[in-house]
């Protein structure tokens, strides 16, 4: 367990230098503090069925939950997404990121005016990306 936390950590600081990924949810003035690390399993009726939606619409078949967490009045959304896959590479999220949020926009109709956070859990329900892509 403690070579997965190291990993984990150095994943985070990794994603946060180059891209905005952060396990700091409130560094920004009003941002929401950090959520969880670890998560149940099994997806919500609603997220898995959006996590369907977005499949069969060609997303990541590893997707099996995305769920879509309202910020409160002029704040971005947190899209929780579960996977199958526990790659923690920063190319696969960018790209699972890039999909579902296309997805969404796309297909569900999301409006996303003042960007997004993102958090991606495993098959463990352990944290593997945390997002900021805030505006």
């Amino acid at each position: 367990m403690r070579g997965r936390n190291l990993v984990l950590a150095v994943t985070v600081a990794a994603c946060a230098a180059l891209s905005g990924c952060t396990d700091e949810g409130a560094d920004r003035a009003g941002a929401p503090a950090p959520g969880p690390t670890v998560t149940s399993t099994a997806a919500p009726p609603d997220a898995a069925a959006l996590a369907e939606r977005y499949r069969q619409a060609g997303g990541d078949a590893d997707v099996y939950g995305i769920e879509r967490v309202p910020g409160p009045a002029g704040t971005s959304p947190l899209i929780v997404v579960r996977t199958h896959n526990a790659d923690t590479g920063d190319a696969r999220f960018e790209q699972q990121a890039a999909s579902i949020t296309a997805y969404l926009t796309l297909s569900e109709g999301v409006t996303l005016p003042h960007g997004y956070r993102m958090d991606v859990f495993g098959p463990d329900g352990g944290l593997l990306h945390r997002w900021d892509a805030t505006t």
